[in-house]
C-alpha cells in the first residue's frame, strides 16, 4: 500500500472481497476492497448495495435501450 492509501481512508470501512470481512482502514489490496463506507454496518452491506445497484442500472438501461 501506498502512504497516500494508508492515510486516506483510515478512519473509514472497507468490505474484503476476498476474505468476506470489513476491515478499519484500507488494510487489504485495492483489489479485494469495496469502500470506502463511514461505518462497519454500511461496508457489511456492500456486495447487497452493489446487486441492488446493478439491478437498478440493468432496468435502467433496458429502459434506455427500448
Amino acid at each position: 500500500m501506498t502512504d497516500q492509501e494508508e492515510t486516506y481512508g483510515a478512519e473509514k470501512y472497507w468490505f474484503n472481497t476476498k476474505t468476506g470481512k470489513v476491515e478499519h482502514g484500507p488494510q487489504s489490496n485495492w483489489e479485494n476492497r469495496m469502500g470506502p463506507y463511514d461505518t462497519a454496518e454500511e461496508a457489511e452491506q456492500a456486495l447487497a448495495k452493489a446487486a441492488e445497484n446493478t439491478k437498478q442500472w440493468d432496468a435502467e438501461d433496458k429502459e434506455w435501450n427500448g
